[in-house]
């Protein structure tokens, strides 16, 4: 498929439709957006999905903290120079979140990853659950996460899936309130990064060279004449890049919010749906749309009637803050409405999930 992908652009259609037909089917079926508005207006939005209850709350992350990359004696130590809100994985990882100079990331899955071997000849290693905190902890803008990355401080560690035998392979997406945004993968154990305010969209397999590939053939249709309609991540993605760029450019920002959470809506699995012969695409558990400008962090359950959200701009981010916790709940049944800001209370750190050996 590989090669096909590289023959000429007349032959892209046929060959990208036929890997739409095939999308990898072991993927979880996450979906990350970044929507352009009106006046310079930059807004993020992801959907969370996963088979079972990922325990999810979200955490206030005061800067000043000593961290390092729970990787045993060969590990990276930083200290955290911003504050964040990140929502959490089992309360062992950072999956999604905000700092306080408007840089998101957001972890999604993407099976075909392959990270390089870690060892004491190594360089000092990261654990995976730490990733995207690391990148939220150093960095204010995308360029300057990139300019960093691409330095390769760091050995990415994975590990097994609380509950599971398989190991976690994600890939890493990054944007900020100028409207750019970047794409880490491991692949064949070498890092790659796309950089580019143009690379909006986000889902899981294939490879994100391959995304862009298989939207090309939707794009020659056109949206408004016929998009994909199944949860597989090729199809996501062909819609979530038509609608973020269809949908309207509105001064206010409420109004906005309401239009990006509207897509990544659109790209969400129905709750409870199962795919017995594809097992591994699985329900939206949570979304959450990013306005950078405003710093506000909105969360939304599948669980719960209700939209709430976090402003940044409220929250003491210096180490007195301390850590604080917004606790969701079981399946994050737990109902917030408006500002939430006010309900995180004192809570201890969590530990990264890492390799202490």
């Amino acid at each position: 498929m590989a090669r096909d992908l590289r023959r000429p652009a007349r032959r892209l259609a046929s060959c990208a439709l036929a890997a739409a037909l095939l999308a990898q089917s072991t993927a979880e079926a996450c979906t990350r957006l970044v929507y352009f508005g009106a006046e310079g207006r930059v807004m993020t939005a992801r959907s969370m999905d996963w088979k079972s209850d990922v325990a999810t709350n979200l955490w206030i992350m005061p800067r000043g903290v000593a961290r390092d990359g729970e990787t045993g004696p060969n590990t990276i130590r930083w200290t955290s120079k911003y504050g964040s809100v990140i929502a959490s994985g089992y309360d062992i990882s950072t999956t999604d979140g905000l700092n306080e100079a408007g840089l998101s990331a957001n972890l999604l899955w993407l099976v075909e990853s392959d990270y390089p071997k870690f060892d004491d000849r190594s360089k000092p290693g990261l654990t995976i659950a730490a990733w995207a905190q690391y990148v939220l902890d150093n960095f204010a803008t995308v360029a300057e996460a990139v300019a960093a990355l691409r330095q390769e401080p760091f050995t990415i560690v994975t590990d097994a899936v609380p509950g599971e035998s398989r190991l976690a392979t994600l890939h890493l997406s990054m944007s900020d309130a100028t409207g750019d945004s970047a794409i880490v993968e491991y692949i064949g154990g070498r890092q790659v990064i796309h950089h580019d305010r143009k690379y909006q969209v986000m889902t899981n397999s294939p490879i994100f060279d391959k995304q862009l590939a298989l939207n090309e053939y939707w794009k020659q249709i056109g949206g408004t004449v016929m998009l994909p309609g199944t949860n597989r991540a090729a199809d996501r993605f062909a819609r979530a890049s038509f609608y973020v760029n269809a949908i309207p450019k509105f001064e206010d920002p409420n109004r906005a919010v309401a239009s990006v959470f509207s897509v990544i809506r659109n790209v969400s699995v129905p709750f409870g749906l199962n795919t017995p012969e594809e097992p591994n695409i699985s329900s939206t558990r949570w979304r959450t749309v990013v306005d950078h400008a405003r710093k506000l962090y909105f969360f939304e359950s599948a669980l719960t009637p209700n939209t709430f959200w976090v402003d940044l701009n409220k929250i003491d981010f210096s180490p007195a803050g301390g850590t604080r916790k917004l606790d969701l709940g079981p399946d994050q049944d737990h109902l917030y409405s408006g500002d939430a800001t006010g309900q995180f209370v004192p809570a201890k750190p969590f530990t990264f999930l890492g390799v202490k050996s």
